[in-house]
């Protein structure tokens, strides 16, 4: 008889918790522990023999800490002849690298699926990826669910779509956008962004009439914010009325947290909780969290019992 046993990181326990919640199934958290020198060891405290196992693990900061507690545990739930193994991750580091953008530079997406695969992951199931190409990176099966259902929901009963405008703010977002904008039957408006440096951005022209619009900024990730505020700035420039973002991972990196706050454009900022918030975060009210557990654990339900995942956003 199949069973499913839901393992949790450390990234996300909040999150881990409210899924296991939803799926009524009990939490296991592995015996996580640090030598003097810092390797990390885990044990996994029952017995996983011939079951489905889904790892719960946001490889969000620290980055590089995360996927390899994630990375350790798929080893030692292969070791413990686990069936199957999904590593869920609600955000996927390393997403943003996923093409040379210079010489003599890594493809690091890449190099974090290789490794996800030699460590004895048979599945992953991720959140809204930066790059949707990165599901080619894969030989084992790979699902990319979608936020859009949770953020639309807060849109529709939060905000008026009767003067409301999607914005994408760059070229590279049009389509989320647009797909917000046709679910929502409101307009929408492009931000011509040029970055001069990694994090580094700059906002210029605004493509489309947002003169006396409620506009809401689209995006996957908010990073430092650079971008973000720049695009509040030029939208106010051009005379929009309100100004409003939405995003899927709060990654938040300093000084993200102080450009929102001091941003008089930005009225609120609504994030998924795929990435916990940091103290500072929580405090500013600008910033509102919807929770991705019911569709993150609706998926994981569907994937165990071989039914469709991608009909949940159809």
């Amino acid at each position: 008889m199949r069973r499913i046993v839901l393992v949790s990181g450390t990234s996300n326990p909040t999150l881990s918790k409210k899924i296991s919640e939803f799926l009524d199934v009990p939490l296991v958290n592995p015996q996580i522990r640090r030598f003097a020198n810092g390797e990390i060891y885990c044990e996994i405290e029952k017995n996983v023999r011939g079951a489905d196992v889904f790892v719960l693990q946001s490889t969000c900061a620290p980055v590089n800490e995360n996927i390899m507690e994630l990375l350790i545990m798929i080893d030692a739930l292969k070791r413990a002849s686990a069936n199957t193994i999904t590593a869920v991750l609600p955000h996927y580091g390393y997403s943003r690298q996923d093409r040379k953008s210079a010489p003599r530079t890594p493809i690091t997406g890449k190099l974090v699926a290789d490794m996800l695969t030699v460590a004895g992951a048979t599945r992953v199931m991720t959140m809204d990826l930066h790059a949707g190409q990165i599901q080619g990176f894969f030989n084992i099966p790979f699902d990319n669910i979608f936020a859009t259902p949770v953020l639309l929901d807060y849109m529709s009963k939060s905000l008026d779509p009767s003067n409301l405008m999607a914005v994408s703010p760059d070229a590279g977002g049009v389509e989320r956008a647009r797909f917000y904008a046709k679910k929502l039957n409101i307009e929408m408006a492009l931000i011509d962004k040029r970055r001069t440096g990694p994090n580094v951005a700059q906002a210029m022209n605004v493509i489309g009439d947002v003169k006396d619009k409620d506009c809401i900024i689209l995006d996957d990730m908010i990073d430092t914010a650079g971008t973000l505020v720049q695009a509040a700035k030029a939208l106010r420039k051009n005379g929009a009325k309100r100004i409003f973002a939405a995003a899927t991972h709060p990654v938040f990196s300093d000084p993200a947290i102080a450009r929102i706050r001091d941003c008089e454009e930005l009225e609120a900022v609504i994030v998924t909780d795929t990435i916990p918030l940091s103290d500072e975060a929580k405090k500013l009210n600008k910033i509102k969290v919807v929770s991705t557990a019911e569709i993150l654990a609706k998926s994981i339900h569907r994937t165990f019992n071989d039914d469709s995942v991608s009909s949940l956003f159809t």
